[in-house]
């Protein structure tokens, strides 16, 4: 895990990963280890949303969708963002 998420960083300037409105990074562009570098920080964030819905009593869902609103807020303009399905880079 450590190691992907050193990766993360360069893998979401390279324009290979993006984040998601469900609070999880898709592959944009399946090259390099873009799809392990994804696999494994959206296995410890579901790990991470779960523990905060059963904390404080709300749905996984809504969890999810929270942690995705901030993760694209959060997200520089350049990099990649889903929006309706699309990858688009935010402006």
């Amino acid at each position: 895990l450590s190691a992907a998420m050193n990766q993360l960083g360069s893998a979401k300037s390279q324009g290979l990963v993006g984040e998601k409105p469900n609070g999880y990074l898709g592959v944009v562009k399946n090259q390099n280890n873009a799809q392990d570098i994804v696999q494994l920080i959206n296995t410890a964030r579901k790990e991470q949303y779960q523990k905060l819905s059963k904390s404080h009593k709300v749905a996984l869902g809504e969890i999810e969708v929270l942690a995705g609103k901030k993760a694209i807020e959060k997200t520089p303009s350049g990099l990649f963002i889903q929006v309706n399905g699309k990858w688009i880079k935010k402006p």
